[in-house]
């Protein structure tokens, strides 16, 4: 009799060398959704020494332990840089119990932050809606607005893809998540995203909306707490009308990611 097919989770990276454009909160936000669809999930910070996605899931646990509020709290590692060969085997080890891994990469190019992008299966990059944090994927030229060359983490990526297909792993699917959008239409971020399309083609991503500047993002850092928690009973609190937002905002990010392995599955629980 044959043995059924190892369990192989579906890696989800969030990726970026550029410090504050939300890698952890989104890497929070993706890792609670994906549980309260049902699926089991690991977690994984790279960024050891800034730490803000191990510190997220401490708060989580302590604020758990404290009110008796049934949230959900993923199976977590953090690796430090100086300990970067600890990665295949602990992060291996995740593969085999859970559906996800979500990897939380650090804002800078390390052999850690490399080792994490080759194990994507999809790659997400939160970018703010501006031309400074646009820098990092791509040079634009300032009169024109036309993309002149991709810059030093778009060859990053593309140089892990390429031994990605060395490896005989599937294609990464890339995605850009555009965060900050503002609420009015504006010239600079009409040609944000004119560059944004035309880079996209010239290296293989393709874009989704991310979070727009809400405080209750950051607030609930320190209990721990998505938005995704705040009708659980036990956590306290009401929705208000900027959380109901905030919340379509996730769900609208988890549609646009497309993720196989939340095929069939019912979002709104998310």
């Amino acid at each position: 009799m044959s043995q059924a097919p190892a369990k192989r989770a579906h890696i989800i990276v969030i990726g970026n060398e550029k410090g504050g454009s939300g890698k952890s909160t989104t890497a929070m936000h993706l890792i609670v959704a994906l549980m309260r669809c049902g699926l089991s999930v690991g977690s994984v910070d790279l960024d050891a020494r800034q730490a803000t996605l191990t510190r997220y899931l401490q708060n989580r646990t302590a604020f758990r332990a404290l009110s008796g509020a049934p949230i959900p709290i993923s199976d977590h590692i953090a690796i430090p840089l100086e300990q970067a060969e600890r990665f295949d085997d602990e992060v291996g080890a995740l593969i085999g119990r859970h559906d996800a891994i979500v990897i939380d990469c650090p804002g800078s190019d390390n052999p850690l932050s490399r080792r994490g992008h080759i194990a994507a299966d999809t790659l997400i990059t939160p970018l703010n809606d501006s031309f400074i944090d646009f820098d990092v994927l791509g040079q634009v030229d300032p009169d024109t607005f036309e993309v002149k060359r991709p810059s030093t983490y778009a060859e990053m990526v593309w140089e892990q893809r390429k031994r990605r297909a060395l490896g005989k792993l599937p294609p990464v699917d890339w995605i850009v998540m555009r965060n900050r959008l503002s609420h009015v239409e504006a010239k600079n971020r009409a040609n944000v995203a004119t560059a944004m399309e035309a880079l996209s083609k010239r290296i293989g991503f393709r874009t989704a909306p991310g979070f727009s500047e809400r405080v209750i993002f950051r607030e609930l850092f320190l209990k721990g707490l998505t938005l995704l928690d705040l009708r659980e009973e036990g956590v306290g609190g009401s929705l208000s009308v900027s959380h109901v937002a905030a919340r379509a905002e996730v769900r609208a990010l988890l549609q646009a990611l497309k993720l196989p392995l939340l095929e069939g599955h019912d979002l709104t629980k998310a």
